[in-house]
């Protein structure tokens, strides 16, 4: 069982929309939702906007979220393998 803490935003449609990644995948599951109004001064107006940061201390942005996703595209071309390679890997192990 894992618990998570969330602040989220009701906007004016009262639509609250959550999403967050776990480990578990393709499977069922059960959760629990508990819908606590925070005081005023706690709560983020929708122009105050929190930054945020990579694992490098560095500000996220739409642009750096761009740069990496194509370089992630870039590295998995360079390093992918063709059939005929996997197939000799499958035979090279086979041999012991």
């Amino acid at each position: 069982m894992e618990t998570m803490k969330l602040r989220a935003h009701i906007g004016p449609d009262g639509i609250l929309q959550i999403q967050t990644s776990t480990d578990l995948k393709d499977t069922p599951v059960e959760v629990v939702l508990v819908i606590q109004p925070l005081p005023n001064a706690e709560v983020a107006t929708s122009e105050e906007t929190v930054p945020q940061y990579n694992a490098w201390g560095k500000p996220t942005t739409k642009k750096s979220i761009t740069e990496a996703i194509t370089r992630m595209q870039q590295l998995r071309r360079e390093v992918a393998l063709d059939k005929t390679s996997i197939r000799s890997m499958i035979e090279e192990g086979r041999r012991f």
